[in-house]
């Protein structure tokens, strides 16, 4: 995948989330759409790191370490 395309599935996600948590008035959901934002910033860190540094897996450590 193109780099511009995950990061626009990325942002959609991010918008979601924030869009979901803004709006929710359940406990639940709002911690569903906080789980949507942080696996957008997950996907960013992998797709950075696949992107500008291939040999080492900086942003996927990172990711699951958040």
């Amino acid at each position: 995948m193109l780099l511009e395309h995950v990061l626009v599935l990325s942002a959609y996600l991010f918008l979601i989330g924030i869009y979901g948590l803004i709006t929710s008035r359940n406990m639940v959901k709002a911690l569903m759409c906080l789980e949507l934002i942080l696996n957008a910033v997950n996907m960013n860190f992998v797709t950075f790191s696949n992107f500008f540094d291939n040999h080492q897996l900086k942003g996927g450590i990172f990711s699951i370490l958040l």
